[in-house]
């Protein structure tokens, strides 16, 4: 969960004051600064607190039931919080809202609204009015691409290149609540990363629900990348997700060639089975997958790997499971997200009857972390001794005078610097060549070296 927001000045005393709340992925929070930009430019200012605001807008995430009920709860305590006198109105968007549309607002008493992910541009015209209202229509050609997102600080900025998906996943409600693919301009796309790198960040990571899909007349993914890697000031580009079966040889190149873009590849795989991922219809087997991945690895030594993984999907025997467990071994993933598998409604495997039990789900769950932390523990003990390159992001959590931040493969780093106290503002942003000495499967820590 994140929240957007300011501290208010005396100038904006008299503004309607916004409060937003996001729940989910990093696509969401890229929609929750396009919301805060969209009323923003109507007048809205931004607050941290949820106490101070007149509207209060929680961005949502349908991809696990788990995460609605967690939203459901929140909002109700949100609307037992509101007390009489001055009217807070309070409204959900994202992909929850566009997934139960209408039904949220008897569903929860005192909602005031709800507005899918192609609804924020009406959202200024939408509150002017006092009735409840949902605006969940899905729009083929909706890409913002003319809206200025409101950022927060960072060393990191998003930046959505495409919305919706077309894979249709059996599990994902994506399709569902996003719409169809629809891929923004390069044009638009150069201009943003250029206003990215003018308001002083340093890494940029491109957004879609496919992000290696994109394509736009002539342009294609690995064209995009080369694009963000030549920006000035912009020391790292990332992507979050690729689909393995659209992985093709201009993104490849385009990762050989350019220093800026991270060594790094979130991967989805979702099982090692092949009966299974075809009942899931991925568009992959799992030997492709197995290519794919020995691609990544002659084309850009040292690539760090991670993956997605669902168990319990319907139909999943122990020997499906065993192969997931035995390929996650052989590919050496650097870190799993790691998930039981959750039935949503609309999905065309909500009818299918689940075959796995909660208890067997979790026991399954509880395996792969097991065997997932080992193998991120020894992946990370191997670089104790190792000089890397950290890009800042703040203060360490724990650590007193310490400061945090990531490596180019995506690793998290705490590190000592040369001297301290330190100016955690002025070192926001820097990059510090750090010696690890010490390794946990979660985070590195070492020194900060000239």
């Amino acid at each position: 969960m994140s929240n957007l927001g300011g501290m208010p000045t005396s100038a904006d005393a008299d503004r309607p004051s916004v409060y937003v709340e996001t729940y989910g992925c990093q696509m969401n929070v890229s929609d929750s600064e396009l919301i805060t930009g969209v009323l923003s430019a109507r007048g809205y200012r931004s607050v941290a607190a949820p106490q101070t605001a007149d509207i209060i807008l929680l961005n949502t995430c349908a991809v696990r039931e788990h995460a609605e009920q967690r939203v459901a709860q929140r909002v109700r305590h949100l609307i037992g919080q509101r007390k009489g006198g001055r009217r807070v109105r309070i409204g959900l968007a994202g992909c929850m809202a566009q997934h139960h549309r209408e039904a949220l607002l008897a569903r929860i008493p005192g909602l005031d609204f709800v507005v899918g992910p192609d609804g924020y541009r009406h959202l200024p015209d939408l509150l002017e009015s006092e009735e409840a209202f949902a605006e969940v229509r899905l729009d083929k050609t909706e890409t913002y691409d003319d809206i200025v997102p409101v950022r927060g600080e960072s060393v990191r900025a998003w930046l959505t290149i495409m919305r919706g998906c077309n894979r249709f996943c059996t599990f994902c409600v994506v399709p569902y609540v996003r719409g169809r693919e629809r891929s923004i301009v390069p044009e638009v796309l150069e201009e943003e990363l250029h206003r990215i790198a003018a308001e002083g960040y340093r890494e940029v990571v491109l957004l879609g629900q496919t992000v290696n899909a994109y394509r736009s007349g002539g342009t294609d993914f690995g064209d995009l990348l080369r694009m963000a890697a030549s920006i000035d000031r912009i020391e790292r580009v990332r992507f979050t997700s690729p689909h393995p079966a659209d992985f093709d040889d201009s993104s490849l190149a385009a990762m050989r060639d350019c220093n800026k873009v991270s060594p790094y590849v979130h991967l989805p795989l979702q099982s090692a089975s092949d009966r299974i991922l075809r009942a899931m219809d991925r568009g992959h087997t799992v030997d492709e997958y197995r290519r794919l991945v020995d691609r990544l690895r002659d084309t850009v030594p040292g690539v760090a790997l991670s993956t997605d993984i669902i168990v319990g999907y319907p139909g999943e025997t122990s020997e499906d499971f065993e192969a997931t467990s035995s390929m996650m071994e052989e590919i050496g993933f650097d870190h799993a997200y790691l998930f039981k598998y959750s039935p949503r409604e609309a999905t065309r495997a909500f009818k299918i009857e689940e075959t796995v039990t909660e208890d067997e789900k979790s026991e399954r769950l509880a395996r792969l972390i097991s065997e997932q932390e080992a193998r991120s523990l020894h992946i990370n003990q191997g670089l104790v001794g190792h000089d890397v390159e950290v890009l800042v992001e703040g203060p360490a959590k724990r650590q007193k005078h310490w400061l945090a931040g990531k490596t180019a493969h995506f690793k998290t780093v705490v590190f000592e610097p040369k001297t301290t106290p330190v100016d955690a503002a002025r070192a926001l942003g820097e990059l510090a060549k750090v010696r690890i000495e010490a390794a946990t499967s979660h985070t590195l820590r070492g020194v900060e070296i000239d």
